[in-house]
């Protein structure tokens, strides 16, 4: 009866500890995909602050497109208005917030392209930093949504493979949304001379 008792008692710790890993391993994770997602969320606001500036320095050159700055101002407003919690992220919201940012992509290539049609303002110095600055904060946006993705498929398969999907299902890890391409990105550019 003894040593009955006493294997029920060590299958019982080695269950809780298997328990315990499983599920601090699956937080970890999950906490790592979050913190992953704010350096996504700080990639976008290097950006967003950038705009102003760059929105400034075109102002300052005589005869610019008004249209394609107002375009710019507005979709950096929507942009920078959508915020999302990372413990509360659902497809629909991480779409959302991938629109708004598409919008202020597509709006800041438009004044770009447009931009090379203004000698002048190609010359400024200030300008030139600029584009240089929203490359290079381009290139971190690219690299933060890879490392939140890669963050978020560790994570997904800890909550999807046994036996953390019972762990994950007990103290209610679900599986997070990763980052991905706005359909029209699918869709190579018309390069018409």
């Amino acid at each position: 009866m003894k040593k009955g008792l006493l294997i029920f008692g060590i299958l019982l710790v080695i269950l809780s500890m298997g328990a315990c890993n499983s599920y601090n391993g699956m937080n970890t994770s999950q906490k790592e995909a979050q913190q992953k997602w704010a350096d996504v969320q700080s990639s976008y606001q290097r950006r967003a602050d950038l705009v102003p500036n760059l929105v400034a320095t075109v102002k300052g050159e005589a005869n610019f497109e008004q249209t394609t700055l107002t375009q710019v101002i507005q979709a950096r407003a929507n942009a920078t208005s959508i915020k999302i919690d990372p413990k509360d992220m659902t497809p629909e919201k991480l779409q959302q917030f991938q629109q708004s940012q598409g919008q202020l992509s597509q709006a800041l290539g438009r004044l770009m392209v447009i931009s090379e049609q203004y000698p002048q303002l190609k010359a400024n110095e200030a300008f030139r930093d600029l584009q240089s600055q929203l490359e290079g904060t381009e290139n971190r946006i690219k690299v933060a949504r890879d490392g939140y993705n890669e963050a978020v498929k560790n994570y997904n398969i800890k909550v999807s493979n046994f036996p953390g999907v019972v762990m994950a299902g007990l103290f209610h890890f679900k599986e997070m949304t990763m980052f991905e391409a706005d359909a029209a990105a699918q869709k190579a550019p018309e390069v018409k001379f």
